[in-house]
């Protein structure tokens, strides 16, 4: 939380030798002091921290399994499979359509990997439900043997930024929200190696890969973890903003929760209540955050994107490039200059396959897709905005 970001600015300054001190030091000072997000909603703090620590531990199951002897059978024919579907692409028979053998598409329905995923996911949720020390928190993408330093620190920022987002609504003694959401995204820029661009990114960086759905393909149970505890992040920061904006608006982070824990279900995936079929975005999901700071907004999906591509690759059976692969997206999305879009195509993308596909709306009801269909027959739309943050 606060301490979070003076750690990093120390560690960059420090050799690693006076680390080590240093956080024997902060910690000895701050052990009796709690962060405004800590203190009002314990619960969202400790699990912001778990998703960090769970999505690093994620990448090292993917490189795992991909390289686990016993799996060579199934990667081959998932290899195989992603190739059929490249080729219809090329031929413009769609490549997500059928014309797959039963077998195929019985391998799919439960992915590619069974009970290796399963227990994969079983491990996850313990990690979900820990407690992580700040040193584990802040060393989580570090630590990950399946990305190298540089990746790593670049998502560790990302996660600097989204902490300081939610300090800044928890936090009453901040009474000009706008100007301190505006400073943190200043702050969080002037590191220009290891943030990613202010302007959203074409959606073509992520659709058009030729990894693009090998995630969600190959690890269904992974995937839809990994998505429920972004949609989880998100809804959380829009509950928070919908009480401050809103004063008829209490609890509804209870709401939130309930509705997160239903999605994760148990340990092995079983539940009633569906995690989001696709990666939740910032302009969906969060539409106030979206309306207040758009640049917060745009720099969430962003890293969100980027997350996207490095679980594609991970999961597409036998690449021998992945850290180039990933390498080469993260220099673009770090990069300011390129591949930038429009908002209006920005929001058709973030859009494209629903709100309800995302996991549905944080507070609203949303008990079916919203595609193809009028304002007047969806019944509910998102909590208008009734004020905005000064």
């Amino acid at each position: 939380m606060y301490k979070k970001p003076i750690f990093t600015r120390v560690a960059r300054t420090l050799g690693a030798p006076t680390i080590a001190l240093f956080l024997a030091g902060t910690l000895a000072v701050n052990a009796n002091a709690q962060d405004p997000l800590t203190a009002e909603y314990p619960e969202v703090a400790k699990l912001l921290d778990a998703f960090d620590i769970t999505e690093a531990a994620m990448f090292d199951k993917l490189v795992a399994i991909n390289s686990d002897p016993a799996t060579r059978i199934a990667r081959n024919q998932l290899e195989l499979h992603f190739i059929e579907m490249a080729s219809m692409d090329d031929m413009g028979h769609g490549g997500h359509g059928g014309g797959h053998s039963g077998h195929d598409m019985e391998m799919l329905a439960g992915g590619a990997y069974g009970e290796q995923e399963t227990a994969a996911r079983a491990e996850l949720f313990q990690m979900l439900r820990a407690n992580h020390s700040e040193e584990e928190v802040q060393n989580a993408y570090l630590n990950s043997g399946a990305i190298n330093r540089h990746t790593a620190m670049v998502l560790t920022r990302g996660r600097q930024l989204r902490d300081r987002l939610f300090e800044i609504y928890v936090d009453d003694s901040v009474t000009n929200k706008l100007r301190a959401v505006n400073a943190a995204i200043d702050d969080y820029l002037s590191d220009e190696r290891h943030s990613v661009s202010p302007v959203a990114k074409e959606f073509s960086l992520v659709g058009d890969n030729p990894q693009a759905t090998a995630f969600a393909t190959a690890f269904p149970k992974l995937s839809a973890l990994q998505w429920a505890n972004r949609w989880a992040t998100l809804a959380a920061l829009e509950s928070i903003m919908i009480e401050y904006s809103d004063t008829q608006f209490r609890n509804t982070m209870n709401t939130v929760l309930e509705r997160y824990w239903n999605k994760v279900g148990s340990e092995g995936g079983m539940t009633m209540f569906p995690a989001p079929a696709e990666q939740p975005t910032a302009a969906a999901i969060a539409p106030h955050l979206y309306s207040f700071h758009p640049r917060a907004s745009i720099i969430l999906d962003n890293l969100g994107r980027l997350e996207s591509i490095i679980f594609d690759v991970l999961s597409y059976p036998n690449l021998d490039n992945r850290e180039e692969l990933i390498g080469t997206a993260v220099s673009e999305y770090t990069n300011k200059e390129t591949h930038l879009s429009q908002d209006y195509d920005y929001l058709l993308a973030a859009l494209r396959g629903g709100i309800y596909n995302q996991g549905g709306p944080a507070v609203g009801d949303l008990e079916r897709s919203e595609r193809n269909r009028s304002r007047d027959e969806m019944g509910h739309m998102h909590t208008a905005i009734m004020s905005s943050p000064q």
